[in-house]
């Protein structure tokens, strides 16, 4: 069942907001450090479901327990959450963790690392995460819960689907269309005008060069089908 979610969760970076990580791995402090650069919320506890690492911090940040905890860090009065969790082909936890902290009543952080360059015209959805020296360009549209991840390129006009991640240094060409939940693969290259499906995944430094079916993987240079 498809979600609507309200794109209008920006923050003001002069006000000290509360904020929930929610993912304790390389991700998360990643998140943990675009947010203490861009000034835009405290982080103030991380959840994960690994009891190994309750007791810990990352970044200084107290790990603290499972995500059993979110009701209760929202009487607490923490109002804000990040997906730390990162997506590697499957984005399916990212997803459900994103829906059980609105269940929570908490509300998504929208993440702009400093060095991204973002333009005005782009919309940008709840909870989506562009990190440092990623590019937006003009009339593109992200989902909510996007990952546009390290040095990756978004270029005008895309479309990028809910709870998708674009990963490292992947460039999108112009008009690109993105599926919910696909995955783009490092260093991967998608050409002007290609629509990727719901769902699939893109390898590595793979080349794609026509439309993706949705729940798909391709690979290679030219990308082509695997075979399952």
């Amino acid at each position: 069942m498809n979600r609507e979610y309200s794109k209008d969760f920006s923050v003001d970076s002069r006000h000290d907001y509360l904020c929930v990580v929610l993912g304790g791995g390389g991700h998360a402090r990643v998140l943990i450090d675009c947010i203490m650069a861009s000034r835009a919320a405290k982080p103030c506890v991380v959840l994960d479901r690994d009891t190994a690492l309750w007791g810990k911090d990352l970044l200084g940040v107290p790990i603290q327990g499972g995500d059993d905890l979110l009701p209760t860090l929202a009487q607490q009065g923490i109002q804000y959450f990040v997906i730390g969790v990162g997506g590697v082909g499957n984005n399916a936890p990212r997803r459900k963790i994103f829906e059980l902290a609105l269940d929570c009543g908490l509300t998504p952080l929208t993440i702009y690392h400093p060095s991204v360059i973002c333009s005005s015209w782009a919309e940008v959805g709840a909870g989506s995460v562009i990190l440092p020296g990623a590019v937006v360009n003009v009339g593109s549209v992200l989902g909510v819960n996007v990952i546009v991840n390290t040095g990756a390129i978004v270029e005008h006009d895309c479309s990028v689907g809910d709870h998708a991640h674009v990963a490292t240094g992947a460039r999108l060409g112009g008009s690109v269309a993105i599926g919910r939940g696909a995955h783009i693969g490092a260093g991967a290259t998608v050409l002007n005008g290609v629509s990727i499906g719901e769902g699939a995944i893109v390898g590595a430094g793979a080349a794609v060069v026509r439309d993706v079916d949705p729940w798909t993987v391709v690979a290679g240079v030219p990308a082509r089908v695997l075979d399952h």
